[in-house]
């Protein structure tokens, strides 16, 4: 049986709205995975929603087949519910022990019709996804934020769905949990949309559909195959406005020079005209015609330089991503023995025996890996509080901001020494110029919130010479965490990093791991090959 979604006209406004999310929105769907992937506030999760129901389009049609199933970002919890709660087979089990215990009322029987393997599924639902030791009567306080989103998606996938939909299903989820949401992906059968920034999880689709500019358009292949066709047209985009440049420059001069060739006729007209000798019948008819030519050429190539510049602004119009973060920071170099933080017998609630400890020196490059309450954090903290040289804390959050503060008033607190001019100069190097420099950071999204940051940690007064990430490109989208390995790029000083985002890390040029396994109490330092 063919699986599909197919979206026509789709026109939706949030009612207090200014601008149409979607203004005659088309895309198919069909049988297999697909990413839908674009920058954050482009909707890819209104379009979700409205396939899935939760939200009503002003007009056009959505037409899916069979049983749709929707797992959002945040999963509603009460935290008195139970597993089965959350898996949606609290009635049929409640019904089905009644019938077990020897009670017969038919509402029993009514309550599972003939879904009678529906426990059997459950639990092979959660075993797959490594939640064998999680049993239906849990409660949902004792889960922890990834084990709820998989006994969420667990909860989907044993009602078999037709259509299964998927919003940043990988948030909150450690390593090894990733890669049983990645199988269980790959198992599906059906028409998959999935929204996500994880790299690792989107080569996993067969298919990648890109929303941009309020249009989506959809190219066959996992995100490397997008990637690479992408790379292409921008270049093919960037050659293409280097020449309407080159066009645009020489018709400007063409113009001029006609501009002067006809001052010259109108001079010779009336050095014509001084000297005399010639009726004035003539001397009138060859000043008209030399007007009216020159007028004539003169309209025709203002109309090639408007030409010229229209053509520039398409050829601009497809050239992306003009904001990328392109800094130099020497003032956060560090000495390659410079003792930066040393950690010894740091306690993570009894799991490594003596406590774990680590030396940090010169302008490392570290990443902490680890599942989920291993102690990761618990480590930045420490490095940051037994730090020997100027360090940032960029935590998951972005606590470092205040949000009713502008994005100037932000920075300028962190380098209150400095000039305004040198600030905002540092700033539009982050991609923030003129008067969003004056934003209140409560209204930035999250791209333009990570660049804040960052200006504001790197542009302290005395510059951090160590800096601390935890979970940094967790809801950033692509661009955003492209723009974030750029910053760190050019970061000098020691890094460490908490990330579950291998393909993050892989661009960064970590010099070693730090790998944390909570269950058998080890802590393992990995040095990484140049």
């Amino acid at each position: 049986m063919t699986t599909y979604i197919n979206v026509q006209q789709l026109q939706f406004i949030w009612p207090e709205g200014e601008a149409r999310v979607f203004d005659g929105l088309d895309v198919v769907f069909s049988d297999g995975r697909t990413a839908l992937i674009g920058d954050n506030g482009t909707g890819k999760s209104t379009l979700l929603k409205l396939i899935a129901g939760l939200l009503k389009p002003e007009s056009g049609t959505i037409a899916a087949s069979g049983l749709i199933e929707y797992l959002p970002q945040e999963l509603p919890l009460r935290l008195g519910d139970t597993v089965a709660d959350l898996l949606g087979i609290a009635e049929k089990r409640k019904a089905f022990l009644a019938i077990e215990a020897g009670d017969v009322d038919e509402a029993h029987f009514n309550v599972i019709g003939e879904d009678w393997d529906f426990l059997d599924r459950s639990r092979v639902a959660l075993d797959e996804l490594g939640l064998d030791h999680v049993d239906f009567d849990r409660t949902v306080a004792t889960l922890s934020g990834g084990e709820s989103m998989l006994v969420g998606l667990a909860g989907r996938l044993v009602r078999r769905p037709d259509v299964l939909l998927l919003d940043e299903p990988s948030n909150n989820l450690d390593g090894s949990a990733r890669k049983r949401l990645y199988q269980a992906i790959r198992r599906f059968n059906g028409t998959l949309v999935v929204v996500s920034h994880d790299r690792a999880l989107l080569e996993h689709v067969d298919a990648v559909a890109e929303l941009y500019k309020g249009q989506i358009r959809t190219i066959e292949g996992n995100f490397s195959v997008y990637e690479q066709v992408l790379q292409a047209e921008q270049e093919v985009a960037a050659r293409m406005v280097r020449d309407a440049k080159q066009d645009l420059a020489r018709q400007k001069k063409e113009l001029i020079a006609t501009r002067i060739q006809n001052d010259k006729g109108a001079s010779s007209w009336r050095r014509e005209q001084r000297r005399g000798g010639t009726p004035k019948i003539l001397l009138n008819a060859k000043k008209n015609a030399g007007e009216a030519s020159s007028a004539k050429i003169l309209i025709a190539k203002q109309e090639d330089v408007a030409e010229a510049r229209e053509r520039l602004d398409e050829a601009e119009e497809a050239l992306r991503d003009g904001d990328g973060i392109n800094v130099d920071l020497p003032e956060t170099s560090v000495s390659s023995h410079r003792d930066i933080a040393i950690i010894k017998g740091l306690d993570v609630n009894g799991l490594y025996g003596d406590g774990l400890g680590l030396h940090l020196r010169g302008p490392e490059r570290v990443a902490v890996t680890g599942d989920n309450g291993a102690g990761k954090t618990t480590l930045l903290r420490a490095i940051a509080a037994a730090a020997r040289v100027p360090h940032g804390f960029l935590t998951q959050r972005l606590e470092l901001l205040d949000d009713d503060a502008s994005v100037l008033d932000n920075v300028r607190a962190s380098a209150p020494e400095a000039d305004e001019k040198v600030l905002r100069t540092r700033l539009a190097r982050f991609g923030m110029r003129r008067d969003s420099v004056f934003q209140v950071v409560s209204t930035l999204s999250g791209g333009q919130r990570l660049r804040a940051a960052l200006a504001t940690v790197l542009s302290a007064q005395p510059a951090p010479q160590l800096l601390l990430l935890d979970e940094p490109t967790n809801n950033l989208d692509m661009s955003s965490i492209r723009q974030l390995q750029q910053a760190l790029t050019a970061f000098r000083g020691a890094l460490v990093v908490v990330s579950h985002d291998e393909a993050f890390l892989d661009g960064l040029g970590l010099t070693r791991r730090v790998e944390l396994t909570r269950g058998e109490g080890i802590a393992v330092d990995v040095p990484v090959a140049a």
